[in-house]
């Protein structure tokens, strides 16, 4: 086995989930019914080109979750990666009475970031949806409950936020009848005043149907994508349309996306490279999960883990903005790299490849110069960062592993050679981030540079952690 060139965090065995809500429906759906920024909006994302952060300024993406363990409460976590999300502040709201849970938040025209949510748990008549905001993400006031105004409501479930081109405010919401408290069908709700107070009478989405639930939107272009969970058959399908109530036509169902089965609460976003993730709760293994898609949700990569928040964190939505504070290197100059945990140790290339080995003042003029890169702005996007060595090569990943080659001018080299600069641990050090693997870091491990995907610890941070300093060649 290799020797780790720092300690591990323990083995933890896995937080246990407590039952779903659509995990007790599963049972009970064939029984009778008798028994200072610039933010970035849901439905807007895909409006603007995606784009590293430029220098100086940063990423941030924030959820707003219940939790596993209390549905009468949520956390606030952010993360500038969408993948390493860290906790901002636990017990951030808790409404003056009822539960609070799929908590959807966005960022309105006034300056407010606002929730709504489920007001009950699962075996509740539940007929109102919950309003909260906040001027900082951390401290939330609760506005009202809204009662979803549908002869003979039994349930209104999974409040989204929808923000449409031409502005409006508007909330999907799954709801079911009395008659059928299990039979879910997504309506539309859109504001009809600034202040977000009152609501259009609720229209059903055309084309998606009853027992469909969680229904989540974004706009491309003038084609909506709606991703709707069907609560038969437990998968999240995918439909289209050319207005937002629909018709819409489901195109993929099955486990079309390989995701599998038992997912809930699909929610998207676009990353800084221009693809979009998917986030759902896999309440069937005590999971949360993420996957990407970079051809308009054809295709996806393989899901995998949401980090640190995975089984404690339940049904959320995201919302990306970006935030002044990031960090900033400058280019065209030459730099030295040191490790931030390892702090005599330096980025050094040998024999095409990135190590990290110990450097000082009496090292020899040759292994000065193989710690010397000149940084560059990134070749797949410009408010990136690559990094060349004195022969001209580029620093790019291989197998995962970081190495120098000489520029092919092809799209998939330019994007290996590509980092997002996202802040490191310490006063001014920075990590690097693939571009075209979001969640994926260039770390040491073994004294030797790779691209590996964080995994949300302390320990994986500090390892990908930089500091760029006075250049030893």
């Amino acid at each position: 086995m290799p020797i780790r060139d720092s300690a591990r965090d323990g083995d933890r065995p896995p937080t246990p989930l407590a039952p779903s809500r659509r995990g007790v429906l599963r049972a009970m759906v064939a029984l009778p019914a008798s028994a200072l920024v610039v933010g970035e909006l849901p439905g807007l994302l895909g409006t603007a080109a995606a784009a590293a952060p430029s220098a100086g300024n940063a990423t941030r993406y924030t959820i707003v979750p219940f939790l596993n363990s209390n549905d009468g409460t949520v956390n606030v976590y952010q993360a500038d990666d969408a993948t390493d999300f860290r906790l901002l502040k636990a017990s951030a709201y808790t409404p003056p009475s009822n539960r609070i849970r799929d908590a959807s938040i966005f960022r309105h025209t006034d300056g407010y970031y606002y929730i709504t949510y489920t007001t009950h748990t699962w075996q509740d008549v539940s007929t109102t949806i919950g309003f909260a905001r906040s001027s900082d993400r951390v401290n939330w006031t609760f506005l009202y409950d809204y009662t979803v105004p549908i002869a003979n409501l039994s349930r209104a479930w999974a409040p989204e936020w929808f923000v449409d081109s031409d502005g409006s405010v508007n909330i999907i919401v799954s709801c079911s009848v009395t008659s059928d408290q299990w039979i879910f069908t997504p309506y539309l709700l859109k504001a009809t005043n600034s202040s977000l107070t009152a609501w259009t009478s609720p229209v059903a989405l055309s084309g998606i149907g009853a027992n469909h639930i969680d229904t989540f939107i974004v706009k491309i272009g003038s084609t909506y994508h709606a991703f709707p969970k069907n609560e038969t058959t437990k998968y999240i399908e995918y439909a289209t349309a050319s207005s937002l109530t629909g018709p819409y036509t489901i195109s993929r169902t099955g486990n079309w996306a390989g995701w599998g089965g038992t997912r809930e609460g699909p929610a998207l976003i676009q990353l800084d490279n221009g693809g979009w993730r998917i986030f759902f709760d896999g309440y069937g293994d005590s999971s949360y999960y993420y996957s990407d898609s970079y051809d308009t949700f054809a295709t996806w990569t393989a899901p995998k883990k949401l980090p640190a928040v995975s089984g404690t964190a339940r049904h959320f939505t995201v919302i990306k903005e970006t935030v002044s504070g990031g960090p900033s290197i400058t280019k065209n100059v030459t730099r030295s790299f040191r490790s931030v945990n390892f702090t005599t140790r330096y980025w050094q290339e040998q024999s095409a490849l990135l190590n990290l080995p110990v450097v000082s003042s009496s090292s020899t003029t040759a292994e000065k110069q193989a710690s010397t890169f000149t940084v560059v702005a990134g070749l797949a996007d410009g408010n990136g960062y690559s990094f060349r060595n004195a022969a001209g090569n580029y620093l790019r990943h291989y197998d995962f592993r970081a190495r120098f080659d000489a520029n092919d001018g092809s799209s998939t080299f330019a994007k290996d050679a590509t980092f997002i600069a996202r802040t490191g641990t310490a006063t001014g050090s920075v990590r690097f981030e693939s571009y075209n693997y979001p969640g994926y870091y260039l770390r040491h491990y073994n004294y030797q540079l790779r691209v590996d995907p964080s995994d949300g610890t302390d320990l994986f941070r500090q390892d990908s952690s930089f500091v760029p300093v006075t250049a030893w060649a």
